[in-house]
């Protein structure tokens, strides 16, 4: 009896495991387990495993749905994941270009600066020119901040017969050899350009440095690289970008080229050689072509276009920000616009009404004020939607920050540049006009809009840079340990989300990209340690260990 009995039970419980209904299994292209990952959700901040689908987030949580399967697994062992870094500002070509020449941003002395150029023009062929290089006058600077700008005798005895142009690096004043101003056919009779200088010394002679527009009679002179040079300096500059976490960058250009920087970037991706994502700007002095171009759309997700980019004033470092008020260290001068003002005005007002994306460089607080002034004058009611942006935003007014929040045009800033700055800025304008200096705090306080880039090569091109810099504001000199205009500092997760959600909103990208959610990108990056929990003074210690987009790794850090 007692064995019928059993036998019953075993029967029954077996019906019951036969009615249960199996699990049909989904295959996705990969699993992330074991993660401490971040996705910049603030429905759920944190998760540990993630599905990945055809280059989309397929599920995110601390459980993924049980029917989820995957041939690849990929055990995260704790590290930290994030969203992949966008920038939004970077000279693209110009960074790959500096990463093939010669170097100067270290070079803390004239002998230094001297030497260097003469060793690398000794390796170059008849004929090709020394370019680039992004030297820094503060670097050789006395006890006292004063520091002589480089000089054409420095470098002639080198290269009598190699041109040489190489550039501050904010990019807004160069120097050139005697060799370099004879091809351009600059004498001391060459009339200097609206916007622009060609200093000369105390005897009357040209020194070689040139600023603002009056670059451009340099470089009309200089020979056009080739298409396979053009692509091994996009190719240095997509490795290098890859390898410090970007998944995407905003590039601009300050000037227009018959190659446009659209033109490349197009190259690279029919030649296969592209996988950054990129949003491509032009000058605004190139709208007709860029409004040519945008006719029958404005790309992929891969490479978008249809932004042209402007320019109201130079650098502080240059002198040539154009402020309100005279320089404190030099009263003759309050900077230099770029160009006419109005010509710019009716340069933005003609991109509106073409539907182009604008972008105006503004650094100097009357710069600042003026660029507010016309897109708040072009936008209307809508000027929130149009997502406008003032690029850099160095030295406002309390009332342009304010006008940040009230008309929803963005703050495209560039974080490092505070931390070198810092060293120096108040000789140029005072301790009174550094209170709204890099006003990272007062941005968001004021319910502004605000974006994180680099602004490379005038600076790194690391994101984690940036990010220690707004977090600590430590000047690069260390005469700053508990931060420069302290006030200012955001947090870790405020400087984060610059550099990822906000981004994706300046480039009306934020239901695909910038956070890690169900049905967004694939795009994220794995961190050698988690920038939340190591000393804020550490930040920019933390590596990249991969870089992820559209679900396929990019970089592996050793391979």
């Amino acid at each position: 009896m007692r064995a019928f009995l059993l036998f019953i039970v075993s029967f029954l419980l077996g019906a019951c495991q036969a009615e249960k209904p199996s699990i049909a299994k989904t295959e996705v292209d990969a699993i992330y387990t074991h993660g401490n990952i971040w996705t910049g959700n603030a429905d759920m901040p944190t998760a540990t495993t993630m599905a990945i689908t055809d280059g989309r987030i397929t599920a995110i949580g601390d459980r993924l749905p049980d029917e989820l399967t995957s041939d690849n697994v990929v055990d995260l062992n704790g590290r930290f994941v994030m969203a992949g870094f966008m920038d939004n500002h970077v000279h693209f070509m110009e960074g790959g270009a500096a990463l093939a020449s010669v170097d100067l941003r270290d070079a803390a002395s004239p002998d230094k600066f001297t030497r260097r150029i003469a060793d690398y023009a000794k390796g170059l062929p008849e004929g090709r020119w020394v370019l680039n290089g992004n030297w820094d006058q503060t670097q050789w600077a006395d006890d006292n901040g004063n520091a002589e700008l480089p000089h054409r005798e420095w470098i002639d005895p080198a290269t009598p017969d190699t041109p040489v142009y190489v550039i501050r690096l904010d990019g807004h004043m160069g120097l050139a050899n005697s060799k370099a101003l004879q091809i351009a056919g600059i004498t001391n009779d060459t009339p200097v350009p609206e916007g622009g200088e060609i200093l000369r010394g105390d005897d009357g002679e040209l020194t070689g440095i040139l600023k603002g527009a009056a670059l451009n009679l340099i470089l009309e002179a200089i020979p056009a690289p080739s298409d396979d040079e053009l692509m091994e300096q996009f190719a240095k500059a997509q490795d290098h970008a890859l390898s410090l976490g970007l998944t995407k960058v905003h590039a601009v250009t300050a000037y227009p080229t018959e190659t446009t920087m659209l033109d490349i970037f197009q190259m690279a991706k029919t030649r296969g050689i592209m996988k950054l994502r990129a949003q491509v700007s032009t000058p605004i002095e190139s709208l007709q072509t860029m409004a040519e171009a945008s006719k029958n759309g404005t790309g992929d997700e891969l490479l978008r276009w249809g932004g042209v980019k402007g320019f109201i004033d130079g650098s502080l470092g240059s002198r040539t920000a154009w402020m309100s008020e005279p320089y404190t260290d030099d009263p003759s001068t309050t900077g230099l616009p770029m160009s006419n003002p109005a010509e710019l005005g009716n340069f933005m007002l003609t991109a509106q009404d073409f539907g182009l994306e604008l972008s105006i460089h503004a650094i100097g607080d009357q710069g600042i004020d003026r660029v507010v002034s016309y897109m708040s004058a072009l936008g209307g009611k809508t000027l929130r939607e149009k997502r406008y942006r003032i690029e850099h935003f160095q030295h406002p007014t309390a009332d342009a920050i304010k006008a940040l929040g009230r008309t929803g045009i963005i703050a495209s800033v560039h974080p490092y540049h505070a931390i070198d700055d810092g060293r120096w800025a108040e000789d140029r304008i005072g301790p009174e006009r550094l209170k709204t200096t890099y006003p990272f705090r007062s941005i968001l306080d004021a319910g502004g809009i605000m974006t994180f880039g680099s602004d490379w090569p005038v600076a790194p091109l690391n994101p984690m840079d940036g990010v220690y810099a707004a977090v600590t504001r430590r000047t690069l000199d260390d005469k700053n340990p508990d931060g420069w205009i302290p006030e200012q500092k955001i947090t870790v997760e405020e400087a984060l989300t610059a550099y990822t959600a906000t981004n994706a909103y300046s480039f009306k990208e934020e239901d695909i990209s910038g956070t890690l959610e169900p049905g967004k990108r694939a795009d994220f990056v794995v961190l050698s340690a988690d920038p939340f929990k190591v000393d804020p003074n550490s930040l920019r210690d933390i590596t990249v260990l991969k870089t992820v987009i559209g679900g396929e790794s990019v970089y592996e850090r050793g391979q």
